[in-house]
C-alpha cells in the first residue's frame, strides 16, 4: 500500500507533566485531605496502586518522541499538568506544567501535516485536570471558568476541532465541558450559569460538524474522560450518526484495565455518601452502557498505573478510502 494513502498518527493521553513549580509541592494529595483516616487510606491506594511518584514521570514524554519516529500526525488526549491545587489551569503552576509539556510536543512536532497541508501536525484535546477537578479524598478544587479560559487562550487548546483526510473525519471535543451536569457540584455557584452557556455552544459545534458527514465517512473522536459520552449519545442529531464512529478515543482512565472493568461495572447505582469523587465515578458507570456505540479504545497513560505497570501510547494507521478499519497498536513503555 502506497504511503500516499495511509496516514500514521501517534495517539498519547495523561501525561500529567510536572513542572518546576509543581514538583515542589510533594505529598500535595495527601497535604489536602483533612481526615487522618482517609489519609491513610489513600497513601496506601497511591503507593500500591494508582501512582506512587505522580510527579516523577516527565521522562516518560522524551520516551514516547523518541520511540514513535515521525508520525505524520500527533494527537495528544488531554491532561498535560498535574493539577496540584486541583483548580487546573488557572493555577500558574499548573499552568506552567500544561505549557512546558505542550511546547515540547509543539515543537519537536512543529508545522503542517504533509498529507493534511492545512492542518497543524499538533493537536490537543482539553483533558479534566486542565480545568480543575476534586482530589481523592479532598473537599478542595473544582472546575473554574479561568482554567478553562487559560487552557484556550494561554495554552492555545482548541475546545473544538476537526480534520478531514481522505474517507476519515478527526474530532476532538472537551468532555468536561459536555460532561458538566455531572461535574457542577464541583464548580463554583457563580460560575454555573457561563458554564451552562459554554455547553450549549459546544454542543451546537459538535452538531453542526456531526451533521456535515457524508455517508461514506468513517468518524474518529477523541473525547478525554468517557463520562461525556452518554450526554452526546442523548442528543437525538449525534446520535442519528453513531454508527459513522469507527472509534471513540478515550484517556482519563490511565489503564485499560479499568475501561474493561467499567463495561462489566455499567449500570451500576449512583454512590451519593461517599463524596465527590465516588458520586462522579459512579455516575460515570451508571450510564456506562451508552459507551458502546462509540467503540471505544482506551489510550494509557505513559506510565499506566503503579499495580499494572501498564502504560504507554497507541500508533494507529488509516487508509485513505476507510476500506478496511483502521489499525491501532498498542506501544507500552516499561518501567525502569
Amino acid at each position: 500500500m502506497s504511503d500516499i494513502t495511509t496516514l500514521r498518527i501517534l495517539i498519547l493521553s495523561d501525561v500529567h507533566y510536572a513542572g518546576e513549580e509543581e514538583r515542589k509541592r510533594v505529598g500535595y494529595d495527601l497535604q489536602a485531605i483533612e481526615s487522618p483516616l482517609m489519609r491513610w487510606w489513600v497513601r496506601l491506594y497511591r503507593r500500591y496502586v494508582w501512582l506512587r511518584d505522580p510527579l516523577g514521570q516527565n521522562h516518560l514524554l522524551q520516551r514516547i518522541v523518541e520511540s514513535a519516529h515521525e508520525p505524520d500526525l500527533v494527537i495528544a488526549n488531554g491532561d498535560f499538568t498535574c493539577d496540584t491545587k486541583f483548580v487546573g489551569v488557572v493555577d500558574a503552576a499548573s499552568r506552567a506544567s500544561a505549557a512546558e509539556c505542550l511546547s515540547i510536543l509543539r515543537t519537536r512536532y512543529a508545522g503542517h501535516c504533509k498529507k493534511l497541508p492545512s492542518h497543524a501536525r499538533f493537536h490537543a484535546v482539553i483533558g479534566d485536570h486542565e480545568l480543575g477537578k476534586k482530589g481523592l479524598g479532598t473537599t478542595q478544587g473544582g472546575l473554574r471558568l479561568g482554567s478553562f479560559e487559560a487552557a484556550v487562550k494561554d495554552l492555545e487548546i482548541a475546545p473544538f476541532w476537526k480534520l478531514e483526510w481522505g474517507n476519515y473525519v478527526f474530532m476532538g471535543v472537551s468532555s468536561s465541558v459536555i460532561a458538566f451536569p455531572v461535574l457542577e457540584r464541583e464548580a463554583l455557584q457563580e460560575e454555573c450559569a457561563e458554564w451552562r452557556q459554554i455547553r450549549e455552544l459546544h454542543f451546537e459545534e459538535i452538531r453542526g460538524a456531526f451533521s456535515l458527514l457524508k455517508t461514506d465517512q468513517r468518524l474518529i473522536l477523541f473525547c478525554h474522560d468517557p463520562t461525556a459520552l452518554p450526554f452526546l449519545h442523548d442528543d437525538p442529531v449525534i446520535r442519528k450518526y453513531l454508527p459513522q464512529i469507527e472509534r471513540t478515543v478515550i484517556g482519563h482512565l490511565h489503564t485499560p484495565i479499568l475501561h474493561g472493568l467499567s463495561r462489566k461495572l455499567a449500570g451500576i447505582p449512583v454512590i451519593k455518601g461517599l463524596g465527590t469523587t465516588a458520586r462522579r465515578l459512579s455516575t460515570a458507570l451508571n450510564r456506562a452502557q451508552c459507551w458502546l456505540p462509540f467503540r471505544v479504545i482506551c489510550c494509557p497513560s505513559p506510565s499506566g498505573v503503579q499495580l499494572f505497570k501498564d502504560g504507554g501510547y497507541y500508533l494507529a494507521t488509516f487508509e485513505s478510502e476507510a476500506r478496511t478499519p483502521a489499525v491501532f497498536e498498542r506501544q507500552r513503555l516499561k518501567w525502569s
